[in-house]
């Protein structure tokens, strides 16, 4: 018997499959809980023919956990992207409906006849920085949330209220100047020292993310953080999404994957791009930031921001210029890392081609090539000048 594909729906607490071969004849098929009964059911029918292949659905999300153990009990896994299965779904000749069984027909149909699918690697130290900034991340939501309470609180006890820029201390010392006497205002008060004292606390939290986050980013090797405006949150973000950074054949690729690539949006003899919203908004937030701390600083980013104003492009447009320069500088840095570690091509150690970081390799159209080769970066700063 030759090649066979395990197609699998995965979700939270059960999972089905369907066994195909190389002809699309269907062997097998079975819903399985994914408890440890239930897995070990399943791996036991997927183990009956040998030469196997799972395609897991969503190996990034709903798929993960499981396409996680299959790999750590030695099996091959490939990540079959959730368009790539509803493309076969619809095309199927089941009309398109959408139960348990038909999807992992069609994840099974995807993998067998779609071509270079990613392979499922097990989590590394990409994941770890990927968890860790997502905290770091969750931590400044919340943040965010208590000091807007704090501010309206404050409005309503003290003239004019507070500061924008406000910080725990300083919150509690300008509330330590409010007596109030009256029931409501009590209420406030007391409410207000709540809140700072939570404020205080994930200041904390956020100071140790930090360093945590610095350190593990020091370990990987990665010199990102060399590069003006991108901190330890900023490089983590980068190495835990982008992971294996040879996946991109050109700076183009990385562009059109993290969104600051325009989108082609011609008509006739009419030749406009426009901006584009899709690609990795994590990633384009980093670049933004990126550009904003740049922009506020004497760096190559200034000046090239202000002659994009003096070129004539709004504002906005000036900035979105600048988002695309920085995508190839820190593309730039990436290959630069992932050619000097030794560990892996990834640039961090574990990596293997078959990275186990989101999205596959995106196309890249002729809107979205990189712009005419820059010119030698100057000595004192990261970004690439153009002429």
């Amino acid at each position: 018997m030759g090649r066979v594909i395990i197609g699998m729906d995965p979700h939270k607490r059960s999972a089905t499959i369907e066994i195909i071969n190389d002809r699309e004849q269907i062997l097998a098929q079975g819903r399985f809980g994914t408890d440890r009964d239930g897995y070990q059911a399943m791996l036991k029918v997927g183990r009956q023919n040998k030469d196997r292949v799972w395609a897991v659905e969503g190996c990034n999300g709903i798929g993960r956990h499981i396409a996680q153990r299959l790999v750590a009990d030695g099996e091959t896994v490939i990540d079959v992207p959730a368009k790539l299965s509803a493309r076969a779904r619809v095309f199927d000749t089941g009309q398109g409906r959408k139960t348990d069984p038909v999807d992992a027909h069609s994840v099974a149909v995807a993998a067998l006849r779609a071509k270079g699918l990613r392979e499922v690697a097990v989590d590394d130290v990409t994941i770890a920085l990927r968890l860790l900034v997502d905290r770091r991340d969750g931590l400044g939501h919340a943040r965010t949330d208590l000091l807007n309470r704090i501010h309206k609180l404050l409005l309503e006890l003290v003239p004019g209220g507070a500061k924008t820029f406000l910080s725990a201390p300083q919150a509690r010392a300008l509330l330590n100047t409010v007596r109030p006497r009256d029931l409501v205002g009590s209420t406030r008060r007391r409410l207000t020292s709540e809140l700072i004292t939570e404020l205080a606390q994930v200041d904390r939290k956020i100071k140790a993310a930090n360093k945590e986050l610095t350190e593990l980013v020091a370990a990987t090797g990665s010199g990102l953080q060399d590069l003006n405006g991108i901190g330890p949150s900023g490089a983590a973000r980068l190495i835990g999404d982008v992971g294996d950074v040879s996946r991109f054949a050109t700076r183009g690729h990385f562009a059109s994957w993290n969104g600051t690539a325009p989108l082609d949006a011609s008509s006739g003899d009419q030749k406009r791009h426009r901006l584009s919203r899709a690609g990795n908004r994590r990633i384009n937030r980093v670049l933004h930031i990126m550009a904003i701390v740049q922009m506020r600083h004497d760096t190559e980013g200034r000046a090239y921001y202000r002659r994009k104003l003096a070129a004539g492009k709004t504002p906005m447009e000036a900035i979105r210029c600048l988002k695309r320069r920085l995508s190839d500088v820190v593309y730039k840095q990436m290959i630069k890392d992932a050619a000097s570690s030794r560990t892996g091509p990834g640039g961090h150690v574990g990596a293997t081609l078959q990275s186990s970081a989101a999205d596959p390799v995106p196309k890249a159209d002729t809107s979205e090539q990189s712009l005419p080769g820059p010119a030698e970066p100057q000595p004192r700063t990261p970004l690439l000048a153009v002429s």
